[in-house]
């Protein structure tokens, strides 16, 4: 029987194959280049109609983030559009940490991916549909070490200034899938919030703060192996142009509320982290930041407040991180309620849903409740 193909030569593709004897492959992840991160994949396989797939993924005991392997499920589609989860098995004692993906795939082809991807096609095409949409604004703020833009779309005519951006970690795709949610909300001129949102505040929006990342099939870090999420106190030309960029324009704007969207590889609920510890926080910022923790909880089950990060002792925020950067930045001028969304890699556990674990489609979802959950903070405050 003839042996199976595995490709990754396009856009997010990452996997190397160590061998293929028939249906069964040994498989590695590459690592970010200049740096030891890993843990994204994103493969193809063909010969594969109608055999049982065997794909071992090894050396993950070496990976970002070992413990996200636990109770994981791989992503696969044969289409490209409709995302499933597969049965997959972790076992930490064989190879160096291996996942065992099974498939029996109905037609020729099946594509694998630790999260269902957000391709940089699908990110054009979402930056033209909505950049054509009325009263929507297109803004390169500048280009990623690679040449690539870094686009913002802005939309409103209030006067609170909203910042919501998503991809500095590239391999969490589910962050672009929010942005995609909330755009669709923003721009439907049927939608309420989207209206509401749109009345009251100036809105800038990055679907993605790191497309070269996101090219490359990267899970953490741009072009230069940087992870972007460190650089906020200091961004340079050569390391992060990209959160350079950014910063700049939030210092044109000033920012009054602002969200960084994320995945976590490990914790399988969406939860918030915020900016507690920074030296110039003030009891009015943690109000409006525990405030609208409250709201969105009320508002989806698919939002928990028991389960997190630690939270940081007084004075000691890290201040690389841009949520605490931006609360401690714009907070004296601002009033700058920032805070970090993630969103599970897994399921999540407070409402499984066995076909696909936590989706594009939740995602999205989430991403309209969060805009929702905004509208009745915006209404709350003084």
């Amino acid at each position: 029987m003839k042996n199976i193909q595995i490709n990754a030569a396009f856009d997010s593709g990452n996997i190397e194959v160590l061998s293929i004897t028939g249906s069964t492959a040994k498989l590695a992840i590459r690592k970010d280049r200049e740096s030891e991160f890993f843990q994204w994949f994103h493969f193809r396989v063909s010969g594969a109609a109608g055999r049982e797939l065997t794909l071992k993924i090894t050396g993950l005991n070496g990976s970002a983030y070992p413990g996200g392997w636990e109770n994981y499920r791989a992503a696969v589609s044969e289409d490209r559009d409709f995302w499933a989860r597969t049965d997959s098995e972790w076992d930490a004692d064989e190879e160096g940490g291996t996942l065992t993906i099974h498939y029996q795939p109905e037609g020729d082809l099946a594509w694998f991916a630790y999260f269902a991807p957000y391709s940089m096609e699908r990110h054009h095409d979402l930056i033209a549909a909505t950049a054509a949409t009325e009263g929507v604004d297109y803004r390169c703020l500048g280009a990623s070490i690679e040449g690539r833009p870094i686009d913002c779309l802005e939309m409103g005519e209030g006067e609170t200034q909203v910042w919501l951006y998503a991809r500095q970690h590239p391999g969490e795709s589910m962050a672009e899938w929010w942005m995609e949610g909330a755009l669709e909300c923003l721009t439907d001129p049927a939608d309420p919030v989207g209206r509401t949102l749109r009345a009251k505040c100036r809105l800038h929006i990055v679907p993605n703060a790191n497309p070269d990342g996101s090219c490359r099939g990267h899970l953490r870090t741009n072009f230069a192996g940087v992870n972007l999420n460190r650089e906020w106190a200091d961004p340079s030309i050569d390391r992060s142009p990209e959160v350079l960029a950014i910063r700049g324009a939030m210092d044109e704007s000033g920012v009054n509320f602002a969200m960084d969207v994320h995945g976590d590889e490990a914790i399988p609920h969406v939860f918030l982290a915020g900016f507690e510890g920074i030296p110039a926080w003030t009891e009015a910022q943690g109000e409006g930041y525990t405030r609208y923790k409250a709201i969105l909880k009320r508002r989806t089950p698919d939002f928990q407040t028991k389960r997190g990060y630690p939270v940081a002792r007084a004075g000691k925020a890290n201040l690389s991180m841009s949520t605490n950067q931006l609360a401690e930045r714009f907070g004296p001028s601002h009033g700058c309620v920032s805070m970090t969304l993630e969103m599970p890699f897994k399921d999540n556990d407070d409402l499984p849903c066995l076909a696909q674990g936590w989706s594009p489609e939740r995602s999205k979802i989430l991403g309209r409740d969060c805009l929702a959950a905004l509208v009745e903070w915006l209404d709350g405050q003084g």
